[in-house]
């Protein structure tokens, strides 16, 4: 549409792109008029919001709000002395398409940077995690001169919204140029680092170590270890907690004369009167140590460790064990000895007052032990490992009682058996149930280092009264750790010893308990021997088919396929299958829909004559039962045989074929079966009421498309 008004044109004018981002950031909008025709608009202008534009532009909120268009003056109303920037109208009736597709380009990059000022909240945390595609829109040397600054500016937001930045920047080397250009970020991350929010705090640290480490040398030197030192001298703590994070990294690229300084001033932050200040120091000094020399460990760390051992706080103290085991990872073990002040630390932290510190020491009692020398660990950790046994706090029970095995993996036998073992018996009838819990996860573990005899004098005692505990979780764990005591002591002895408590277990209350002894059964099975099995399991193993619980029920059947794999086809014909034939005509649905489970669980490790004779007339019959949740198994169970039988030989079953290596042709009978069996219970099911069991049987039958367009 054209009126007799002078028409300008709106033109995007590159050069004053800077001025685009930092007004459009700032959620400023002006517009600038250059003269047209005789008209007085020289250096004129008009502010305005974005949708106001979009109006005074004529255009439709669906069209680019820089698209190149014609535009009636006389609809323009002019504000004097407003800031202009970026839009100037010609008097050019024509436009270019090239013109269109750049500003076409710049029209969603405009729409981010306005999110990312915008009051919701979810479209500014929208905005920061495309903040990658505005850098690439941008080019490395607009978004290091323009959106970086702007970045920076921007540390007064929701926590959320800066915790994403926070984590975004770190992986911004390659929008600002590489890492030649990497140290343009850590101004914005900096400012990051001091947010009150620790989260967003810890976002920070984690990206200025990922950009430090592609900082040159000179980098280091010249950007980030300044950053650092501001951080260590601010007045406000949380900067300082922010710097303790941030030493490792660049330590490894400095200078000799500038780790000296480094160590220093980390030092200074290791007697910060801020207990928040020392805790995170603490946390952090373990990962410092790693990148130092023995010597410099010896002179200086050692000093650091032991101020911080005997700090007030208990949430420092506990952290210096993790300091304890990097110094002990680092100095010579033939040195150990030589340092008391390490070891006089280290006597009172397996004592301290406080449960917590205990606690934590216990936690990492193996790896105190195989970071110190051998003398130490006989010396003194035994007898604290005994003391740690029976201490008053649970806690530390439980802790130290999952590091039984690795432990005493690191004494001697006789050491275990006269010096620990009986208080290893003690926790089995410890009041709490989690001290048990952690006990059973572990006592299988000495098993190996026992030996068959000692293994049967003690743990077998222990095994049997835990698997009577009445916390499930304490016999759930006895009983998934079984295995390891089966390898010492031989399952004849162990099924002899157990297998009461293990069929007890079987009808368990909890179904986690009965589910673990099912998972235990074909590895039990498979070294009792099928007479056995028979005479003391199979009844028990087609109990669990009619469970109350589903993944019961569910395990119950592939634990018959795992007993088929090991006991044989001919086995499953005489045991299993009449078994889950007779399970078809149960009154209970339930039944038989487990048996339709079976079915397809069998299905793979069963021969053809098996499926024909056996299978089919079980899912022949189940075809008509008035239940439809148990049609539309029937249905699901017919696609599994017939994708079996595609593939089934005359005397081999489908398992057999996978791990054979050779081509193995499919029997005719098989086709065969599929045409003459199959199809015509799928044809009448696919002709039932219910639209799932149509929807099954005809996918089974392989037309999924008809399935789809059933209707009920």
């Amino acid at each position: 549409m054209r009126s007799n008004a002078p028409h300008v044109q709106a033109v995007l004018v590159r050069s004053f792109g800077v001025a685009l981002i930092h007004l459009r950031l700032h959620r400023q909008y002006v517009i600038y008029i250059n003269k047209v025709e005789s008209s007085t608009f020289s250096r004129c202008s008009c502010g305005t919001s974005r949708h106001s534009i979009s109006s005074f532009l004529h255009l439709h909120p669906s069209n680019l709000l820089f698209q190149v268009v014609p535009i009636d003056h006389s609809a323009i109303s002019i504000v004097e002395g407003t800031p202009f920037f970026c839009l100037a109208f010609t008097n050019t009736p024509k436009f270019t398409m090239e013109g269109q597709n750049e500003n076409d380009e710049l029209y969603p990059i405009a729409v981010l940077i306005d999110e990312l000022k915008h009051d919701d909240v979810l479209l500014r945390l929208n905005a920061i995690h495309r903040l990658s595609t505005i850098a690439l829109a941008l080019g490395p040397d607009r978004t290091r001169e323009e959106l970086i600054p702007f970045l920076d500016d921007s540390v007064e937001d929701e926590d959320e919204v800066l915790t994403a930045l926070s984590e975004e920047l770190g992986n911004f080397t390659e929008y600002v140029g590489g890492p030649e250009y990497a140290h343009v970020l850590l101004s914005p991350l900096e400012n990051l680092a001091a947010i009150e929010e620790p989260l967003v705090r810890e976002k920070a640290v984690e990206s200025l170590n990922k950009v430090c480490e592609q900082l040159s040398e000179s980098q280091v030197e010249e950007h980030f270890v300044p950053l650092v030192l501001r951080l260590s001298k601010a007045d406000w703590f949380t900067s300082k907690v922010s710097a303790t994070g941030l030493y490792s990294t660049p330590y490894k690229k400095a200078p000799v004369a500038l780790q000296q300084s480094l160590r220093q001033h980390f030092g200074a932050l290791v007697h910060d009167e801020t207990p928040m200040v020392r805790r995170q120091a603490a946390n952090n000094l373990a990962k410092f140590v790693k990148e130092m020399d023995s010597k410099t460990v010896i002179e200086e760390i050692i000093p650091l460790f032991q101020y911080l051992a005997s700090d007030d706080q208990d949430s420092v103290r506990l952290l210096t064990v993790d300091i304890l085991i990097a110094i002990a990872e680092e100095i010579p073990k033939e040195q150990q000895p030589s340092h008391g002040v390490l070891l006089t630390s280290l006597r009172s932290l397996f004592e301290d007052k406080s449960w917590r510190v205990r606690y934590m020491v216990a936690d990492r009692y193996e790896k105190i032990a195989k970071a110190v020398h051998e003398e130490v660990v006989t010396r003194d950790m035994v007898p604290a490992f005994v003391k740690l046994l029976k201490d008053t706090e649970a806690e530390v029970r439980t802790a130290i009682a999952g590091q039984i095995p690795g432990f005493c993996h690191l004494i001697d036998r006789d050491t275990l058996l006269n010096e620990i073992m009986t208080s290893v018996e003690d926790l089995v009838s410890d009041p709490s149930q989690h001290v048990r819990a952690s006990l059973g996860t572990q006592i299988s573990g000495l098993a190996p280092i026992l030996g068959k005899e000692e293994t049967i004098a003690h743990l077998l005692p222990m095994f049997l009264q835990m698997l009577k505990d009445e916390f499930p979780d304490v016999r759930l764990h006895i009983i998934s750790k079984l295995e390891q005591v089966n390898k010492v002591i031989g399952i004849q002895l162990l099924s002899q010893s157990l297998l009461p408590a293990i069929v007890q277990l079987a009808e368990d209350k909890q179904w986690r308990v009965r589910l673990a002894i099912i998972e235990y059964i074909p590895l039990l099975a498979s070294q009792l021997g099928v007479e056995f099995f028979d005479e003391q399991l199979s009844d028990l193993c087609m109990g669990w088919l009619g469970d109350t619980v589903f993944s019961i029920r569910e395990a119950a059947t592939e634990n018959l396929k795992k007993l088929t794999e090991v006991f044989g086809v001919e086995w499953s014909k005489a045991s299993i299958i009449p078994k889950v034939m007779a399970m078809g005509q149960h009154p209970n649905y339930l039944y038989r829909m487990t048996t339709c489970f079976a079915v397809s669980t069998l299905t793979p490790v069963v021969t053809l004559e098996i499926i024909e004779s056996s299978l089919l007339p079980i899912l022949e019959r189940l075809v008509s039962d008035e239940i439809p949740n148990i049609r539309f198994n029937v249905a699901k169970s017919y696609a599994v045989i017939i994708a079996t039988l595609r593939r089934l030989p005359t005397d081999k079953t489908l398992v057999e074929v996978e791990k054979s290596e050779e081509t193995i042709t499919p029997a005719p009978q098989s086709q065969e079966l599929i045409q003459s069996r199959v199809v015509p219970s799928l044809e009448k099911l696919q002709q039932d009421d219910d639209v799932d069991v149509r929807y099954f049987a005809t996918t089974a039958g392989g037309n999924q498309d008809e399935a789809m367009q059933t209707s009920p």
